[in-house]
């Protein structure tokens, strides 16, 4: 099983991923890659009550989660990786790790400087030369929001 998605959500655990996408993909844990997270006890257990009770979640720095993958990927465990931001998923694409894999944007939500290119999907310029440069690393990067929603190509969010 593995690594089942890879998702940028800026929510990162919440219904839309525990239930839409956890009962699609029949997943046993929810890896949270984030920079912050690992340190702030308070917040990690915020995220932990929803987490479905047959699930577990980790909470890891881009530099642990690198030093990871390899496990993760090869896990007989059905997990999602998330990041709250494509900054993170980037720092964690780079020199390969995530050749031929897919990202999906999932929620980046309205904030100033931010263009809404789907209902749940705002980018500005930075998020734009992001998905660029996951794009340039091998990775496939989609938008959708939803299990059964179509899928939006990268190609099409970053082009002016």
């Amino acid at each position: 099983m593995g690594i089942a998605l890879f998702r940028v959500d800026e929510r990162l655990i919440h219904g839309q991923v525990t239930v839409a996408w956890g009962n699609e993909l029949s997943l046993d844990r929810y890896l949270v890659v984030d920079d912050r997270l690992p340190q702030e006890d308070f917040e990690r257990e915020l995220f932990g009550l929803g987490v479905p009770s047959d699930a577990s979640a980790e909470f890891v720095s881009v530099e642990d989660a690198r030093g990871l993958l390899p496990r993760w990927t090869a896990s007989e465990e059905s997990a999602v990786l998330l990041t709250r931001d494509l900054d993170h998923m980037v720092r964690l694409a780079r020199g390969g790790a995530l050749a031929g894999l897919s990202v999906n944007l999932g929620g980046i939500h309205h904030r100033p400087g931010r263009d809404r290119v789907l209902p749940y999907l705002f980018l500005d310029s930075d998020d734009r030369q992001r998905i660029r440069a996951l794009e340039a690393e091998g990775v496939t990067v989609t938008a959708q929001d939803l299990p059964g929603a179509r899928a939006t190509p990268g190609r099409k969010l970053v082009d002016d």
